[in-house]
């Protein structure tokens, strides 16, 4: 029985999403598509690593509601819709607030808790100001320097209630964290709200949200399961979200919500990862700070870089590959101006990624960037993912799996956004070499 189900924005932020519901010992798998959604079997979690993050607002419900249906469908307890954890949005691109007005139009009118919070990856909500890490030091999301200099989606606000309520007219609360203490806080009955935007500076404040958010029954469906009275719950928010589902959802009956989740934690390790079988091979489409000092270190530990756009790249990568070398493939470097479009640099380096991989499937592939990420891996014809180890943080390895006979057997993927991970990153994962 499918537990919950989620949408992710975007890829990284989905493989995320799936990797806090198994650490709280939650099978899980992730498809590509909302087709690909009837071809699981038995899993706990079930999640679709969508795009909508980039997509202009006004395409949104084409992208939204088909997966949302297709989720629905699978009766979950609680249907998540997975958000960055800066809360990268606004009116006229990838706005939340039109994914709640979709979420509430299916799902049905009950206020939708949001949560951005994820303690473990430095983001918090403290009377529903949102706070983000940068480099060990924490800024207000309006000053921190990757969200303020964001792009495509800068921060300029951090009041939550105020960002959202720039995206959608609906009535949007709070419940702050001093009221916790009064558990449960949370009246999704409430009339007057249709968002209630929730704080949390710590992972027990997400064990106790997630109390309150998962349903301590099993649910029964003997009637539509999209009926009135059996809508599964529909949420917002980040992978801190999704871990407090997952801790919510091993609480027993007499015993505390923090001693259940400890229990359930224990043990539940994944798998110690080796040095990859054949090549590494890194496919960047992203333009942060981060990503260029893990190409740099990549390079100072003997990976060829490459730049996408220079002549001969394609056949020099297959060459290097075929070799068994470990190769870096980027689209842009600071002070470069990137005039090449989303479309085109994703296109070129699925072209690398696919011939590579056909000449050597064992090869560990690594896809730096968070929008980047989804388009390529749909170009390369990857329809799930599992988590196998997760050995990096909020960086994890994952079997791919596709139609196409080359990704039949499954192989070696690690996606990672532009502010995940740290500098030496790519060599870790071609090595096996866990963070300390």
């Amino acid at each position: 029985m499918v537990r919950f189900a989620f949408y992710g924005d975007d890829f990284t932020g989905s493989v995320d999403a799936l990797l806090q519901f198994r650490r709280t010992g939650l099978d899980g798998v992730l498809v590509t598509s909302p087709e690909a959604v009837a071809r699981v079997g038995e899993a706990d979690v079930v999640g679709i690593a969508g795009i909508a993050r980039s997509l202009p607002t006004a395409q949104l419900e084409s992208e939204v509601r088909p997966a949302l249906e297709a989720l629905l469908a699978l009766r979950p307890d609680v249907l998540q819709y997975k958000a960055c954890s800066t809360a990268d949005s606004s009116p006229e691109v990838g706005s939340l607030g039109r994914v709640i007005e979709i979420g509430r139009a299916l799902v049905g009118t009950s206020p939708v808790p949001v949560l951005f919070a994820q303690p473990d990856f430095g983001r918090y909500t403290a009377f529903s100001h949102h706070f983000a890490a940068d480099r060990g030091e924490v800024y207000r999301l309006d000053r921190q320097p990757t969200m303020a200099n964001h792009p495509v989606t800068p921060a300029t606000e951090s009041d939550l209630r105020v960002h959202l309520g720039a995206q959608t007219g609906l009535r949007i609360g709070a419940v702050h964290w001093p009221t916790f203490a009064d558990l449960p806080p949370l009246d999704l009955t409430r009339a007057d709200v249709d968002i209630l935007v929730l704080d949390a500076l710590t992972d027990d404040h997400l064990r106790l949200l997630g109390a309150t958010l998962t349903p301590r029954f099993q649910r029964t469906f003997d009637h539509d399961p999209i009926s009135t009275h059996l809508r599964p719950r529909f949420v917002l928010g980040s992978g801190g979200l999704s871990r407090a589902l997952g801790l919510g959802a091993q609480a027993v009956p007499g015993e505390s919500v923090v001693d259940s989740a400890l229990k359930s934690e224990s043990g539940r390790k994944c798998v110690e990862i080796a040095p990859g079988a054949g090549p590494t091979l890194v496919l960047s489409g992203s333009a942060s700070a981060l990503t260029w000092r893990q190409v740099e270190a990549a390079v100072q530990a003997g990976f060829t870089a490459l730049d996408l756009f220079a002549e001969g790249t394609p056949d020099q990568a297959l060459r290097l590959a075929a070799q068994g070398s470990a190769v870096v493939v980027h689209s842009t470097r600071p002070g470069q101006p990137r005039t090449a479009s989303s479309a085109e640099i994703e296109e070129r380096l699925a072209a690398i990624g696919t011939a590579v991989l056909r000449a050597r499937p064992d090869t560990r592939l690594v896809v730096a960037g968070g929008d980047t990420s989804g388009n390529v891996l749909r170009r390369l014809g990857i329809d799930s993912l599992r988590i196998t180890s997760n050995a990096w943080g909020i960086v994890s390895l994952c079997r791919a799996e596709g139609t196409q006979e080359h990704l039949r057997g499954g192989i070696e993927v690690a996606l990672k956004g532009g502010q995940m991970g740290h500098d030496n990153l790519f060599d870790d994962i071609r090595s096996g070499t866990p963070l300390r």
